[in-house]
């Protein structure tokens, strides 16, 4: 399985950020086909009580790296993408790995 992993910095104001976040963004990354699971946090901080370097995170899930570049590259994909400078205002990092279950 492919993940994607999209890491959200703290945003300049975090109602706005919220508010677009849950209204906007997620119902059209909603509309993306191929994705077999997405997963939504909000990170509260480090175990010994810092801030954390970011603020959300979201996972998207694939069968396959073919599944997810097809996703990605179709038009709903790209508005999920070119959506993001309208209310990620602290910034973006985007990393995507193999998942390896053999624990």
């Amino acid at each position: 399985m492919q993940k994607l992993t999209v890491l959200y910095k703290h945003p300049t104001n975090p109602e706005a950020f919220e508010k677009y976040y849950k209204e906007k963004h997620l119902p059209l990354a909603a509309t993306m086909e191929g994705v077999a699971k997405i997963e939504i946090t909000k990170l509260h901080g480090t175990p010994d009580g810092q801030k954390a370097d970011y603020y959300r995170m979201a996972e998207l899930y694939f069968s396959s790296v073919e599944q997810m570049q097809e996703t990605m590259s179709s038009p709903e994909g790209q508005a999920t993408v070119d959506d993001l400078s309208n209310f990620a205002t602290g910034g973006v990092s985007v990393i995507v790995g193999f998942i390896e279950n053999d624990i």
